[in-house]
């Protein structure tokens, strides 16, 4: 395991991500304390992988429609003003 402080990951944070890229894992320090470890992603860490893990067993379906907005329900138009169910309300009351 490779060490390194914050201000070393800052300045050559390419250079310790394809180290990571490349199986290492890299813990960095603050005042020789550490604060933080970087390791690669596993590959059932993808929101992809786990998208397609829930969906094996069950546990969510996908949209067949290619638009997001297409899944939202269309809003019920009412066959009354809102405004004359109020008024109405309002003389009834009286």
């Amino acid at each position: 395991m490779e060490t390194a402080t914050i201000s070393e990951v800052k300045n050559r944070l390419s250079a310790y991500l394809r180290k990571v890229k490349a199986g290492q894992t890299v813990l960095i320090l603050d005042r020789d304390e550490p604060v933080a470890m970087i390791t690669a992603v596993d590959a059932q860490d993808r929101p992809a992988d786990r998208l397609a893990k829930l969906e094996k067993q069950g546990l969510l379906r996908r949209s067949a429609s290619t638009d997001p907005l297409k899944a939202l329900k269309q809003p019920v138009t009412a066959k009354t003003s809102v405004v004359l169910a109020l008024l109405e309300d309002r003389r009834d009351a009286r």
